[in-house]
């Protein structure tokens, strides 16, 4: 049995239907520099055609475009950003607002750094790390896209307490070991010891986020992987690990809810509170997020 058979066995052991999908490539519109009707009509003028994404709140679907969507102009003057669709909710879900002091732990390249600069209307100030091979991806789309009120410091979230600072909101988007939207060679790339690994890491930066995180604030956790073991079984590993946080349900029109049990293991009874993203029901990239509250 191939590696895509391994793969899809799992995901109908979880109890889907999996199958390949192919998705449009999906664009965030920048309102710190522009509106959707400017944008959309600029780039319609050009053979492009757009489609809003309904449950998104600055996303659209690009239908039909005659160049690539990263050589325009107004890419290049930060009227958009190139940001798949589901990629865009963890931010929605952690709804920055103007004023807060929010921590991005895994920042780069910057889609989800200059969307909370976004809605926050630069009001505020993000704190946004990565290491030194990615920093120049996210120093370049912060200043493409205007995002006027982020630091970005090279360094290793891990560690992120020798900050001695506390955050009302932290996004920690994981790396994590992807899904198969988007490229076709995924299945052939990864392994279950790649998994382990990750979860590894992904263990060790949630700690760490939980120690940095305010009485009363939000934690969220997302990754575009679809396996439980880099998904439910962090966030019952931290729960476990820390009993000041607890789950709070995200609402959202679209996903499914987080797994209770995994091949064997039962989570936590609160993971229904999870959400997500199948690819073959969603039509995205497969996704999930987790929203964490700090009693």
């Amino acid at each position: 049995m191939g590696s895509k058979e391994l793969f899809f066995q799992r995901y109908a052991d979880l109890g889907e239907s999996p199958r390949d999908v192919r998705v449009h490539q999906t664009i965030r519109v920048n309102t710190l520099k522009t509106t959707h009707q400017l944008l959309k009509d600029r780039l319609e003028r050009n053979n492009f055609k757009l489609e809003r994404i309904p449950w998104l709140q600055d996303g659209f679907a690009v239908k039909k475009s005659k160049q690539s969507i990263g050589s325009t102009t107004e890419y290049l003057l930060g009227h958009y950003y190139t940001q798949e669709a589901a990629a865009q909710l963890p931010v929605h879900v952690l709804d920055p607002k103007p004023g807060d002091m929010i921590l991005d732990m895994t920042a780069a390249p910057g889609g989800k750094t200059t969307q909370m600069s976004q809605l926050m209307q630069n009001k505020g100030t993000i704190i946004a790390l990565d290491l030194s091979n990615r920093l120049y991806s996210l120093k370049n789309n912060i200043e493409r896209m205007g995002a006027s009120n982020v630091m970005v410091y090279k360094k290793d979230a891990r560690f992120v307490t020798d900050f001695k600072l506390q955050f009302d909101k932290i996004l920690l988007d994981a790396p994590c070991s992807g899904n198969f939207v988007g490229d076709r060679e995924w299945f052939e790339k990864r392994t279950f010891d790649d998994m382990k690994v990750r979860a590894r890491l992904q263990k060790e930066l949630i700690k760490a986020a939980a120690k940095v995180l305010k009485p009363g604030g939000i934690l969220i956790y997302s990754t575009c992987s679809l396996e439980p073991e880099e998904n439910e079984e962090v966030i019952d590993f931290i729960l476990k690990k820390d009993n000041s946080l607890s789950l709070a349900l995200i609402d959202l029109p679209i996903g499914d809810h987080g797994l209770p049990k995994a091949f064997g293991q039962s989570f936590h009874p609160d993971m229904a509170k999870c959400r997500r993203l199948w690819p073959w029901k969603s039509q995205t990239q497969g996704f999930f997020i987790a929203k964490v509250t700090k009693q």
